[in-house]
């Protein structure tokens, strides 16, 4: 029961900070969770690990959930996993059931994030306990399992792949360093730099540039176009009542089910659990003509899925190091600067920090209901709120963060700037945030490992006849890289019979 006394009046406070805050940035197109965590992270430096993780996982849970907002009352997802939420969420609007439908939306968002924290602190010990006897090979082949997520997650495969070794080989810039068994040389840059990139580049300047400035950048670009609501009448239809779950106890347990299996399977991502989870229910409803009309039972479905991803994605994030998506990957950053790295020892050396885990996500759950349920009304005017009065307050968070992280260097704050551009620059020609991001994060230790496994073992064959393990660690390697190519397959084909994607 040590954690006990880490559960503070702060504690609390910085959960509920932090969901309040995700809300808005989920709320708000153009604003996702992965910026949210990604701006707010420099608020974790004066804060010990305990108290940051509250405030991340409180705008972890928030940046999810305040996505149905827009979703239900402008059309527009305000995550990728709230895209079926539009499809009866905004019908119900139009009929002047607002109101009705966020509601209905934020009880199936609470029961799914609670099943999912369920079912990850059941499961991730487990997990873990199991991978702790890995050696480095393993180590090395869930690396590079891991970074297979970034064709998954690419749109398109091979600059997804390329923009993923970029993030490598960016991860190795800088002296070679002797305590992981380096040998203290120079590497990739010029003479010129080394006084600035002896221990290459700083991550969190590097992820609120690619996430942060290169948003606002895109945005200025386009003119920030505000959304316009227009007159909502919220409830000028029929009113919210918990009745509009009478018989839809199964497709509520169901959905949530499915958004936490789909979260446990790194790089799926969460559009494909709530687009799963709603054919589901379509397969199963009484009457599925409803479905796409304005039906609560597909609101259900959906934003149970969606938060059903929290908890989900957390398991291979905690017990593996493995992130399923962007906003998980900007969380290892968050452990990373707190001196922690994740993977099968996280739980058993850091005990405490994970049943305070547990109290968060939980506690951040709850307050969701709490404030979206009860002080809706007030909650979707922040659609509303001019983007060039946000902007310009987020830079200066993004600056005074960059130039705090290691106590006022300059030159963090050029590398903020940098890669803000570069991120900017990157995506008109093509490049994927996610995977050069992915990429950047688990570079370093898939170096570590691999040259560890050679100077155990001496040879290339050991990585594929080590043990059972690393034989199935290949089989889910090659699952994987197959289903990213049966997705691409797919998207080629739906681009030929409908057109491209907008």
């Amino acid at each position: 029961m040590e954690f006990v006394s880490a559960l503070t009046p702060l504690f609390f406070g910085l959960i509920g900070f932090g969901v309040v805050v995700g809300i808005i940035f989920g709320a708000i197109p153009g604003m996702t969770a992965t910026m949210a965590v990604a701006v707010c992270l420099p608020m974790t430096y004066g804060l010990d690990l305990t108290n940051g993780l509250a405030l991340l996982l409180g705008l972890y849970v928030g940046g999810i959930s305040g996505g149905l907002v827009p979703a239900i009352l402008l059309n527009i997802p305000g995550t990728p996993s709230s895209i079926t939420t539009t499809f009866d969420g905004y019908p119900m609007t139009q009929k002047g059931e607002g109101e009705r439908a966020l509601k209905t939306g934020i009880a199936s968002s609470l029961v799914g994030g609670l099943l999912s924290a369920l079912v990850l602190f059941l499961f991730a010990p487990t997990l873990a306990d199991f991978a702790i006897k890995f050696s480095y090979i393993e180590k090395f082949l869930i690396i590079l399992f891991a970074l297979t997520v970034i064709a998954s997650l690419s749109k398109r495969l091979l600059l997804g792949i390329f923009s993923g070794v970029l993030g490598v080989w960016l991860s190795l810039i800088g002296a070679y360093d002797v305590s992981v068994g380096g040998n203290g040389e120079y590497r990739l840059m010029f003479g010129f730099m080394e006084p600035y990139l002896e221990s290459g580049f700083s991550l969190l300047p590097v992820l609120i540039g690619l996430f942060g400035l290169a948003t606002i950048f895109q945005e200025a670009e386009n003119g920030i176009r505000e959304e316009v609501a227009g007159d909502l009448k919220l409830d000028a239809g029929k009113p919210f009542s918990f009745a509009v779950f009478k018989g839809q106890i199964v497709n509520l347990f169901r959905s949530s089910a499915i958004g936490t299996f789909v979260g446990m399977l790194p790089g799926v991502g969460g559009s494909a659990a709530s687009v799963l989870s709603y054919t589901q229910q379509k397969n199963f409803s009484k009457d599925p003509s409803k479905l796409g009309k304005g039906a609560p039972e597909g609101v259900i479905a959906s934003e149970s899925a969606n938060n059903g991803l929290t908890g989900g994605a957390l398991i291979p994030l905690l017990s593996l190091g493995i992130p399923g998506d962007s906003t998980t990957a900007v969380l290892i950053g968050a452990f990373t600067l707190q001196g922690i790295q994740l993977g099968p020892l996280f739980i058993g050396e850091n005990l405490a920090t994970w049943d305070t885990m547990m109290v968060a996500l939980v506690f951040a759950n709850l307050v969701m209901f709490a404030v979206m349920f009860f002080a809706i009304r007030h909650i979707v005017k922040v659609i509303t709120i001019p983007k060039y009065l946000l902007y310009p307050g987020i830079i200066m968070m993004c600056v005074v963060g960059a130039y705090a992280i290691n106590y006022g260097i300059m030159f963090d704050v050029w590398t903020l700037l940098l890669f803000g551009i570069f991120g900017y620059l990157g995506q008109k020609v093509g490049l994927e945030i996610a995977p050069l991001i992915i990429g950047f994060i688990l570079g370093q230790q898939a170096e570590v490992y691999f040259v560890k496994s050679l100077e155990s073992f001496g040879t290339l064959t050991i990585f594929f006849t080590k043990s059972p393990i690393a034989m199935f660690l290949w089989v889910l390697i090659g699952i994987s890289v197959a289903y990213s190519i049966f997705g691409l397959i797919k998207a080629r084909q739906r681009e030929r019979d409908h057109g491209p994607e907008q």
